[in-house]
């Protein structure tokens, strides 16, 4: 059973995700979605849905002093921490603007952009089609999408458990939240909704990678204050909450050793071309 302080994490959800999740889940995935798109020295990017800014960081190294790295999301919370988090060498990279703007509405003319990246962003847009098309908009004549969705959860163990256990601890909202992520798991969908915004040469690659967390508690805790699963959770009472460790405990010991969790994640990458 744990603690009740177990549950008390420092800081915002969106402070946790840079620390927690980001290095766990998503960092290593960055700059694959970032080389999808053939990037080259200069040109001018748009991150859309950037939440703390991985991808951005990223191309902002990648396309250098010349080139132009935006970053834009919803979540104000997201876009603090964004402009918080240092570069590396920022004297080398591209300079990073960030804004508050809705995805099917995005406050740019058209032909802004040489790439558009979007990392696992796309299965949360209320309108998917008007955000591509968005998208499709701002890009100039060689313009290039490059975006990146989780396939089902089933090909993730630590997070199919992880929302069977809330959905039986916590409740059917909570469960829903943990399986949102992977809302976009059929490629001939997602391929689909791409072409039908305009864009050709669509070609999506399936690639298995890693999740990893100190530990099996670290993995229950972190994704819950990391994400809207907060206040879900923090609403439940400790027997509940205990479970879900309990459960992830039972059922994911196979990917755990003394110093690690680690277990697999499947995503489709999709390239495009204007």
């Amino acid at each position: 059973m744990s603690q009740p302080g177990q549950w008390q994490v420092a800081g915002s959800a969106p402070e946790v995700y840079e620390r927690e999740l980001v290095p766990a889940v998503f960092g290593e995935w960055a700059p694959i979605v970032v080389e999808l798109a053939h990037p080259r020295p200069g040109e001018r990017v748009v991150d859309v849905a950037c939440g703390t800014g991985i991808v951005a960081r990223i191309a902002a190294a990648r396309f250098g002093p010349t080139g132009v790295v935006v970053g834009i999301d919803l979540n104000p919370g997201m876009l603090s921490v964004a402009r918080s988090v240092m570069l590396t060498d920022s004297r080398s990279a591209a300079p990073i603007q960030w804004q508050e703007a809705s995805a099917d509405k995005l406050p740019f003319p058209g032909e802004s952009f040489d790439i558009v990246y979007c990392q696992l962003g796309l299965q949360f847009f209320a309108d998917r089609p008007a955000a591509l098309r968005e998208m499709r908009r701002v890009l100039g004549p060689e313009g290039r999408l490059a975006l990146m969705v989780w396939r089902g959860i089933h090909e993730s163990p630590g997070f199919a458990v992880l929302a069977a256990s809330l959905e039986e601890h916590v409740g059917q909202a909570a469960a829903a939240i943990m399986r949102a992520p992977f809302g976009l798991s059929n490629a001939e969908e997602l391929a689909g909704l791409v072409r039908a915004a305009g864009f050709r040469d669509v070609a999506i690659q399936q690639r298995v990678g890693t999740v990893r967390f100190a530990s099996l508690d670290r993995f229950v805790l972190s994704y819950v204050a990391g994400s809207p699963l907060a206040g879900l959770v923090s609403q439940a009472n400790d027997a509940a909450r205990g479970a879900l460790i309990t459960d992830a405990r039972n059922a994911l010991a196979q990917y755990a050793t003394n110093t690690e969790l680690a277990f697999p994640i499947a995503a489709h990458l999709l390239s495009a071309r204007v």
